[in-house]
């Protein structure tokens, strides 16, 4: 978390995590039409008063500018592994932002994943692109019970906010990728 020793993210979480990655890797292949690999995966943490909020973005500008994902073929599959209340910092999303690409502002410095998981301040939209994308889907937040599975588009608009109810919220990501959309140079 910024400005404290709170783990916000593991990395690389998938080997440890191969029942669920081998069976949401069926429905990534079925969704996206081909076969897939495990582009990224992670564990996000949001602690019982202390989870931060997280600020709106496309994780395919992050992929898209920094790894050198050419094409949106790629989508994250999310386990819920606390119970994700509207009172727990939730994942919000505007529904159907994924048809449309929004370039966020400015560039994006050398070595910004080393701090972007901390505090995001490139890779995120401008307000007037926000509201435009908010007044045609709106916001919402998925929730349910631990074990609840979300599937969405790696250019859905998301973010989240703080956690300040007394009950963790925890969530497994696991990123598939098309084996047609391989990395090239960002």
């Amino acid at each position: 978390e910024p400005d404290s020793d709170v783990v916000r993210s593991v990395f690389a979480v998938h080997g440890a995590m191969r029942v669920a990655t081998e069976r949401l890797r069926d429905v990534a292949c079925q969704i996206l039409g081909s076969d897939v690999y495990v582009h990224q995966s992670r564990v996000n943490f949001k602690p019982a008063l202390r989870g931060r909020a997280f600020f709106w973005h496309s994780d395919f500008e992050t992929w898209h500018h920094e790894d050198g994902m050419p094409a949106m073929r790629a989508l994250s599959a999310v386990v819920f592994l606390d119970a994700v209340t509207e009172f727990n910092g939730p994942l919000m999303v505007i529904p159907g932002s994924h048809h449309r690409f929004l370039p966020c502002v400015g560039a994006t410095p050398p070595d910004h994943h080393a701090s972007s998981l901390r505090q995001q301040d490139y890779g995120v939209p401008d307000l007037d692109g926000l509201r435009e994308l908010v007044a045609i889907g709106g916001i919402v937040a998925p929730k349910g019970r631990a074990g609840t599975v979300l599937i969405f588009d790696s250019n859905l608009m998301h973010g989240s906010a703080g956690n300040l109810s007394p009950a963790d919220r925890s969530a497994l990501f696991i990123v598939f990728n098309s084996v047609h959309n391989r990395l090239r140079a960002p």
